[in-house]
């Protein structure tokens, strides 16, 4: 098992040390299927088991870190270890004092199996295809175990491993005309799936309907769970990290400084207990729970990393060393989600962004294009897609002064980046419904 080699690595290597030398291990591993699809037919299909281990190696303020991938088999991975231990030692002795290295002293080990309740590929694949009968359906369907282990030679061992599957997938049109969804999860729901598949089947006939050009303006929009996961998740870049906030570079300075709030409706948490990245992280900390971003809309609390609960004095709470969110959640509101349509009222549907970046990153200001299954609603109806439009929008307003309300209902995201290996972030969002939405051209 895998669980069983990380911790016969994790003494193998605490045999290797000398002196006062302590270590700190991060293993990281998954065994994967993967199958692509293409006009509802499989165009590629395979297994990816892999593993690395990254080391770092520790006297007193002096430390030196270095990665390497494994074979599983420790009679041959040793050899390959030591050496990597050797020349992190001659690394070490060449570097200056880390005035800011913080590790943990306090043994807290942990072991959470996921238990594995996953379809076989071939059952999957045969409910995707069938999805896609008659339709071009494109996509990528990743399964599989994802395990993460921590080690240090003060004798702490954590141990986390989910079973998860994602499939990212569109019923394409023609030319930029398509309809994304994504359905992932830790257990095959086959009435759920479908549901997404008639939903979406429903949207790729309002694509095929001629398109309309809307001129840049303030309209009312609908965001939906997909959309706005990527919105918010333009605050992990910067926004809830406490150096960010030292620095003034977080993008949220103005709730953080000038005391500027959101709508009472928005909660925002780090909710690592109900997501699928480990609860512990690289130097050894275990993570709480919940952290409240945003609460009621005022600003709560940082994410906090060693380095930084070092430097600026204040104890860490788990977070990495990018100081972001893994795991967001934004709680719901009162609007039903089979309401969406009536509520919005006129306006524009928006099923998926792209592009995003900081337009003005002081007034949390982003700027994106839609993207896929954008329509133009008229009195609560679908009437036609829409073409490609840039919008320009704030924070402050989707989520603040023009936010008319988010959906009860709330939508499991499982991002779906597979470089180097499968991710584990993840997001609960509702769809929202924003007055006054700035397309810009």
């Amino acid at each position: 098992m895998m669980r069983d080699y990380f911790h016969q690595l994790s003494d193998a290597v605490g045999s290797m040390l000398q002196g006062n030398e302590v270590y700190t291990l991060n293993f990281l591993a998954e065994e994967s299927d993967f199958v692509r699809f293409n006009k509802s037919k499989v165009r590629q299909a395979g297994a990816v088991t892999q593993r690395s281990v990254s080391i770092d190696l520790i006297a007193g303020q002096r430390h030196a870190e270095g990665e390497l991938c494994l074979s599983g088999d420790l009679e041959l991975d040793r050899p390959r270890v030591e050496s990597l231990v050797k020349s992190l030692r001659e690394q070490r002795g060449v570097l200056p004092d880390d005035p800011y290295l913080l590790y943990a002293t306090e043994v807290h080990s942990t072991d959470q199996e996921g238990e594995d309740k996953l379809p076989s590929k071939a059952d999957a694949v045969d409910q995707i295809q069938s999805a896609g009968a008659g339709r071009d359906l494109v996509g990528i369907y990743a399964a599989g175990g994802i395990q993460r282990g921590f080690a240090n030679s003060l004798g702490q061992r954590n141990w986390f491993s989910s079973n998860n599957f994602n499939l990212d997938w569109s019923f394409y049109h023609t030319a930029d005309k398509a309809v994304k969804e994504g359905y992932a999860g830790f257990e095959w729901d086959p009435a759920a799936f479908q549901k997404k598949v008639e939903v979406a089947g429903q949207k790729l006939d309002a694509v095929k309907r001629p398109s309309k050009r809307i001129e840049r303006g303030n309209y009312r929009v609908y965001l939906s769970p997909v959309a706005l996961y990527d919105i918010v998740g333009m605050l992990g870049w910067g926004g809830f990290g406490l150096e960010a906030h030292k620095t003034k570079s977080t993008p949220l300075l103005k709730m953080v400084e000038e005391g500027k709030t959101l709508d009472k409706q928005v909660t925002l948490r780090e909710n690592t207990k109900d997501g699928v990245a480990p609860g512990f992280q690289g130097a050894g900390y275990l993570k709480p729970d919940h952290v409240d971003l945003i609460l009621e809309g005022s600003y709560k609390d940082c994410l906090v990393s060693p380095r930084s609960a070092k430097q600026y004095g204040v104890p860490t709470n788990g977070a990495g060393a990018h100081e972001s969110p893994t795991s967001l959640d934004l709680s719901g509101g009162a609007l039903a989600q089979d309401s969406v349509l009536e509520t919005l009222e006129t306006g524009v549907y928006m099923g998926n962004v792209w592009y995003l970046n900081y337009s003005d990153r002081v007034n949390c200001r982003t700027t994106g294009m839609t993207r896929f299954a954008t329509f133009w609603v008229e009195d609560g109806e679908i009437k036609a897609p829409i073409d490609v439009m840039r919008f320009d929008e704030t924070i402050y307003h989707v989520l603040g002064e023009n936010l008319v309300g988010l959906t009860a209902e709330r939508d499991f995201i499982l991002d779906a980046d597979t470089y180097f290996r499968r991710a584990t972030s993840s997001g609960r969002m509702p769809g929202a419904v924003v007055n006054a939405f700035a397309f810009t051209l």
